[in-house]
């Protein structure tokens, strides 16, 4: 039954809704644009079908198949871990060696959790490290290009690159504190990067809130640092702005420095690339969240860092003595996508993301994936990390009847979509997929609204759905 679970049946209804029609002509798209299916979870009946079997740009529905088969391949119970070794002795706080971290793409590694890591240092009795603290990113091969390649916003911490050692993201969150007594804004950062400032300030003014960040004035001094330089309206209140550090290359060895000074430790090296003893077992090893926890986060909130870190993970579990690459990692999903689904001939692999413009799925196999996830014993973490309609995630302002669908969202800017699950009134679970590459596609989403209402009422229309 899995290997047919998705078949599309010859009495499929092929024309779309009357109230989904409506809302793609009101946004300028043609019906030929929207590939559709709707299907009975478990049994594959289908309810709905149109254009299905044609290959589009999936946006991020693709984390759909990373997080899926990484659920499927790991076990929602697998961790990363990340070793730590104290190279030297220890004695009365001083550590004469190196402090060495051996990155294992952990994406979890945020800001609370390294003071945690280097919490446990201290703990271990060095307060005073004599020589480096060395950083070992060797499990996955650079990728190529730079974090400005898709769309030239560099800035933005969904463009940070994959990294064995990725420490919060490498951002920084710039929270902006109004004071009213002195007429300023406190720009504090989190964390505090060695060599850069913890805090700016710029003018706190009267006026509506409007355009906050771009009143800032973000600029970036020559060392890459982001410095501000603009003005902050004080009905705005506190704010918060993530932004992607200008210098990843050298992002981990500033955090490290930066907060184990914070935190009352010395450092007399610096922190430098390098390599972990290969035949020292570590001193400690600190292990992520589960899996499960993992892709709650990538597809709850749409985390393409955190995608592309799992993505690269599949090649390294694959291969454990190889550096991961895309290329790795893109074999290793497609061996799965052979072994489960046989022939996947309508799918082109990008990353595991879903932030490319070459990557392409049918509906028919995104169906499918969705009706084998639901026969599997991974079944309730991979539903319980979609968004959930009008409560959460990505979905949180959706229309449609409060906590009857689980669906994950995707978005670029010509391509809009939706797959997931949905509990009808009647009791049905179905499964369904949309997806929209037009040039107006983010305006067509009334009517990735109202597919999904007529899924709710059991594929009928009724009045009153979302204009």
């Amino acid at each position: 039954m899995l290997g047919m679970a998705g078949a599309l049946s010859a009495a499929a209804q092929t024309t779309l809704p009357a109230p989904v029609l409506s809302a793609l002509q009101r946004a300028g798209v043609p019906p030929d644009a929207l590939a559709v299916v709707v299907q009975e979870a478990g049994s594959g009946s289908t309810l709905l079908a149109a254009n299905a079997q044609r290959a589009l740009n999936p946006a991020s529905l693709a984390k759909l198949v990373t997080t899926y088969a990484a659920l499927d391949l790991l076990g929602p119970a697998w961790t990363w871990s990340t070793p730590v070794w104290l190279r030297g002795t220890v004695k009365d706080g001083v550590l004469d060696g190196d402090l060495v971290l051996r990155g294992s793409g952990d994406p979890t590694l945020v800001v609370e959790r390294v003071w945690l890591l280097l919490r446990r240092v201290q703990q271990a009795g060095v307060r005073d490290i004599r020589g480096d603290i060395v950083l070992d990113t060797s499990a996955f091969t650079p990728p190529n290009g730079s974090p400005g390649d898709f769309d030239g916003e560099a800035a933005r911490p969904y463009n940070v690159q994959p990294d064995a050692l990725m420490l919060n993201f490498k951002s920084v969150l710039h929270a902006v504190v109004p004071d009213a007594t002195t007429r300023r804004a406190r720009i504090v950062a989190t964390p505090a990067l060695a060599g850069a400032p913890a805090e700016q300030s710029v003018a706190l003014v009267d006026g509506p809130c409007g355009d906050w960040r771009g009143a800032l004035k973000l600029g970036f001094a020559e060392d890459g640092t982001a410095r501000f330089g603009g003005s902050y309206a004080a009905a705005c209140g506190e704010r918060g702005w993530a932004i992607a550090d200008a210098r990843p290359q050298t992002y981990n060895g500033r955090m490290l420095e930066g907060l184990w000074r914070e935190m009352g430790g010395r450092l007399d090296g610096r922190a430098r690339a390098g390599l972990a003893p290969a035949d020292v077992p570590p001193s400690f090893e600190v292990s992520s969240p589960p899996l499960a926890e993992v892709v709650r986060d990538i597809n709850k909130y749409s985390n393409n860092t955190m995608a592309q870190q799992l993505f690269y993970t599949l090649a390294t579990t694959a291969d454990p003595g190889m550096p991961a690459s895309a290329q790795g990692a893109r074999e290793r999903l497609q061996t799965w996508l052979t072994s489960r689904f046989g022939s996947a001939a309508d799918m082109v692999l990008d990353n595991g993301s879903g932030l490319s413009r070459e990557t392409r799925f049918s509906a028919e196999l995104l169906a499918r994936i969705l009706q084998h996830a639901y026969a599997s014993p991974v079944m309730p973490e991979l539903m319980a990390s979609l968004p959930v309609s009008g409560l959460d995630g990505t979905l949180r302002r959706s229309r449609v009847s409060a906590g009857r669908a689980h669906l994950k969202t995707g978005s670029l800017r010509d391509s809009a979509g939706v797959a997931g699950y949905v509990l009808t009134h009647g009791g049905r679970r179905l499964v369904l997929v949309a997806l929209i590459n037009h040039a107006n596609a983010n305006a067509a989403r009334p009517a990735l609204e109202a597919l999904v209402q007529w899924a709710l009422d059991d594929g009928t229309a009724r009045p009153g759905l979302p204009p």
